[in-house]
């Protein structure tokens, strides 16, 4: 039995990122997992105040980081965006509790990479070497 209550809050570290059905590795750090709506001002006639409806919602790329593996998954999905061939793939962030456990999810949708960035090299560092991978994201909805 899990030692949480419903109201306690959830760790920022336990989570894992599938993108098609498939856990890809341990990531350090998930950002961008937003939307945002545009505010449209109107008036009518002679109307005095400025009347606010909902626009377009956007949502913000999803970066992706993750200590260097001798995987090259994203470096392979990044290339084919690089080549002239757009795949684009669904995925989700999991948030887990201390077992875990999935808690809840939010899927993202249309993803495809739109830039990567490798390591940087220090001779004298003592830090492991870190890749990101930025995904335009077309959708997120939690589920």
């Amino acid at each position: 039995m899990p030692n949480r209550r419903p109201s306690d809050h959830i760790g920022a570290f336990n989570f894992k990122v599938e993108i098609e059905g498939v856990t890809v590795g341990a990531f350090r750090n998930v950002e961008g997992m937003d939307s945002e709506t545009e505010v449209i001002e109107y008036q009518d006639g002679d109307d005095t105040i400025a009347r606010k409806r909902p626009g377009r919602t956007k949502y913000s790329n999803v970066t992706l980081k993750r200590g260097y593996t001798n995987s090259d998954e994203l470096w392979t999905w990044r290339k084919k965006v690089i080549d002239g061939v757009v795949e684009r793939k669904s995925g989700s962030v999991i948030l887990c509790d201390d077992t875990g456990d999935e808690i809840m999810r939010y899927n993202f949708y249309e993803a495809w990479p739109c830039k990567w960035k490798g390591f940087t090299l220090d001779g004298q560092g003592k830090d492991v070497m870190v890749e990101e991978i930025e995904m335009a994201v077309e959708k997120i909805e939690r589920a």
